[in-house]
């Protein structure tokens, strides 16, 4: 079964917060981290630390999923982040990362 995984990204900043949806996160987000498109919102921003994401199961469950987390206000999002990641730090760089505060 494919897996597919809805993610949240920014800088260093915080600001702004980006929304995405792939069936390869790590390779998604060696591309956020490496800039490979170049004219993308994400390169614009520097968006390369990974401060959230879930695993779907379906491509049509990640899709809708990825709406509704972009039409939320950026304060509902960093709640989201907090429940998993309280110290915002690059999960990227932590793969088995578990905050000790929760």
């Amino acid at each position: 079964m494919k897996l597919y995984y809805v993610y949240i990204i920014s800088n260093r900043n915080l600001s702004p917060l980006y929304v995405g949806v792939t069936n390869n996160l790590e390779k998604r987000i060696w591309e956020h981290k490496n800039k490979i498109h170049t004219e993308s919102f994400s390169a614009k921003y520097n968006l390369d630390k990974l401060l959230y994401w879930e695993q779907i199961q379906s491509i049509q469950s990640a899709i809708a999923r990825e709406k509704q987390l972009k039409n939320w206000h950026k304060q509902w999002k960093m709640d989201l982040i907090r429940t998993k990641n309280r110290r915002f730090i690059d999960l990227a760089l932590f793969p088995a990362y578990e905050d000790p505060e929760l």
